[in-house]
C-alpha cells in the first residue's frame, strides 16, 4: 500500500532528481513535471516504488499545494477502516445475531488457514506418523523449507525488482540484453562491466538495490 513513508526515487533521463519517502519527493517530482510542461521535447518524468520499482502514477495538476493535499487525502483514504457495519472478510461465517458460536475440540485455531494438499499415500502414512500429526508435521517442514531458502528467495526477488527497474529506465541502452542475464546468473563482474557506459545515476541505483544480495 502507498503511504507518505514509501521509499520512492524520481528519474529523468538517467538522471535522479530526488530520492527519499514520498512525501520528501512529491514536491521535486512536481518541479521536474512543471518545468518539462514548457518542453515538448523533454524526457519524461517517472516515480518509482522503491520497493516493487513499479512506476508511481499520481495526479500532478494543479498547484505544489494542491498536489500535497490530493496525497495525503488518498493516504487517509487508503487507511481508513472498513465501512461500518461490514464484518471483515477474514473467511469464518459470521454467527447469526444471539446465536452462540460452537468451539470445538482440540486447540484455537491461531490463525490456521485450511488448503487443500494432495500428497502420495506414503506421504500420508509418513506424516500421519509424526509426533501431533499431519498438520503439525507440515507446518515444520514449511517452517525449516522457510529458513533454508530464506536468502534464496531475498535474492530472487531483488533480482526481479531489479530487472523491472532496468527494463523500464535502462531497456534501450547498450548491453542491456547481456546485463540482464548477468543480473540473473549472479554474477557481479559481468553485470557491472555492462552497465558502465549506462548513466551514473542509474548505475548507482542498481549498485544499491543489488548492495544486499551482492555484498562487498
Amino acid at each position: 500500500m502507498l503511504t507518505l513513508d514509501t521509499p520512492c526515487t524520481v528519474f529523468q533521463n538517467g538522471r535522479c532528481l530526488a530520492s527519499g519517502r514520498l512525501a520528501d519527493v512529491a514536491l521535486p517530482m512536481k518541479a521536474a513535471l512543471d518545468a518539462s510542461a514548457h518542453s515538448p521535447q523533454a524526457p519524461p518524468v517517472l516515480l518509482f516504488d522503491d520497493t516493487t520499482a513499479e512506476v508511481i502514477d499520481l495526479d500532478w495538476r494543479g498547484t505544489p499545494m494542491q498536489v500535497l493535499e490530493r496525497l495525503n487525502a488518498m493516504v487517509a483514504a487508503a487507511r481508513e477502516p472498513a465501512t461500518a457495519g461490514t464484518p471483515p472478510d477474514n473467511g469464518l461465517a459470521a454467527p447469526q445475531s444471539g446465536a452462540v458460536p460452537v468451539r470445538g475440540p482440540g486447540r484455537p485455531r491461531l490463525g490456521v488457514v485450511a488448503r487443500e494438499v494432495t500428497l502420495l499415500p506414503r506421504h500420508w502414512d509418513w506424516l500421519a506418523s509424526q509426533p501431533g500429526g499431519a498438520s503439525v508435521a507440515l507446518r515444520k517442514l514449511v517452517e525449516v523449507a522457510r529458513r533454508t531458502s530464506e536468502a534464496a528467495d531475498r535474492a530472487r526477488q531483488a533480482s526481479a525488482v531489479t530487472y523491472r527497474f532496468m527494463s523500464t529506465i535502462a531497456g534501450h541502452e547498450p548491453g542491456f540484453e547481456e546485463a540482464s542475464r548477468a543480473l540473473f546468473a549472479g554474477d557481479p563482474a559481468a553485470f557491472e562491466s555492462q552497465i558502465a557506459g549506462w548513466p551514473v545515476d542509474v548505475q548507482a541505483h542498481l549498485k544499491k538495490r543489488l548492495a544486499e544480495i551482492w555484498p562487498r
